[in-house]
């Protein structure tokens, strides 16, 4: 088991590497591994380009005859912008599957998996799953809501301050973790500020510190069409009916940059799937400064909402600590068992 474990952790790391460019398909890695012990890889392409399952395949050629496949997600069987993958396996020979994970996407829903077993292909179901569903998160959660996966992002000073009493806030971090938080923006569909920021600060709340594209740019209010963040959408809805829009426009990923009333609005909700805070070595000292949240608070200390670290890096002399709810394991093994084809 442990170099079927090894190849589907290869797998899942060249996935990574396309993470900011397949959205809204999944970002999906495969390994083919030859009779003869040859390794063939393969990636997800950008929409309307080849699956990782046709890339390794390609690449091993008539080496794929006998193989065995190792992929993140289940292939897929319908004809979309591309072929099915399964008749890709079926065709080339392959004998046996390693599959991470089904696909909850109502077009695969497990027919990808029952296509292949129909051929008498040798499939294995749920090798590292997950590992590999903490990774594709943000898929498996539009497909499985129709929402996208919200990541609240702040840098704060150590007292808890994302900004000076004079709403100034330029640079409370340091350059790698900008750098970090511009990986953030790559990675996500579709990034969100208040007006207020947009006013103070006028940010382009774009991607330049590191390759990948720009998200939707949205605003919560309204702002002159004079300021940098340009095009926007500017929302005056609740923010569970901006969730609900997002995801009828497959927007996967919402990351939440500012200020202090849109954070403390999201939290206060539950909206929150992840929270991404950067802290520098740094005090404000002052009662004046702005917090990381607004809003009216809890009454007492029994109220507090408590979730669980799920990640903790140095970023030059900053710290990135990523912080998820409690539920956070239940809900990544609801997702590994979740009776495909049925949305929750």
């Amino acid at each position: 088991m442990l170099e079927h474990e090894k190849w589907m952790n290869l797998a899942l790391e060249i996935s990574k590497e396309q993470r900011a460019l397949t959205s809204p398909n999944p970002w999906v890695g495969c390994v083919l591994v030859s009779e003869s012990g040859q390794v063939f890889l393969g990636k997800t392409q950008p929409p309307g380009g080849k699956h990782a399952e046709i890339m390794a395949i390609d690449a091993a050629g008539r080496h794929a005859r006998g193989s065995t496949m190792y992929v993140t997600l289940e292939p897929c069987s319908h004809y979309g912008r591309t072929p099915p993958c399964t008749k890709a396996i079926i065709d080339s020979g392959i004998k046996e599957i390693y599959i991470a994970l089904l696909d909850p996407d109502a077009k695969v829903s497990g027919e990808g998996l029952k296509e292949l077993e129909s051929y008498r292909i040798n499939c294995h179901l749920g090798l590292e799953a997950k590992k590999v569903a903490t990774e594709l998160l943000p898929y498996l959660k539009h497909r499985t809501s129709r929402r996208p996966f919200v990541i609240l992002k702040l840098a704060s000073t150590l007292d808890g301050y994302i900004a000076a009493s004079d709403y100034s806030s330029k640079w409370i971090t340091g350059e790698e973790a900008l750098t970090d938080a511009h990986q953030l923006r790559s990675e996500s569909d579709a990034i969100l500020v208040g007006a207020n920021t947009v006013r103070v600060d006028n940010p382009e709340l774009n991607v330049r510190l590191v390759e990948g594209r720009d998200p939707l740019r949205i605003v919560l209010g309204k702002v002159d069409q004079n300021r940098k963040a340009q095009p926007v959408l500017q929302w005056e809805k609740s923010p569970e009916e901006l969730l609900d829009y997002l995801g009828e426009k497959n927007i996967l990923q919402l990351l939440i940059e500012g200020g202090s009333k849109v954070a403390g609005s999201f939290h206060k909700k539950q909206l929150i799937d992840k929270y991404v805070i950067y802290f520098a070595p740094a005090f404000l000292g002052d009662d004046n400064g702005v917090s990381m949240m607004s809003g009216s608070g809890i009454a007492q200390i029994s109220d507090i909402w408590r979730g669980k670290f799920h990640d903790m890096r140095t970023l030059g002399q900053d710290i990135r600590i990523d912080v998820v709810q409690k539920s956070f394991d239940a809900m990544i093994d609801n997702l590994i068992q979740l009776p495909y084809g049925h949305l929750k």
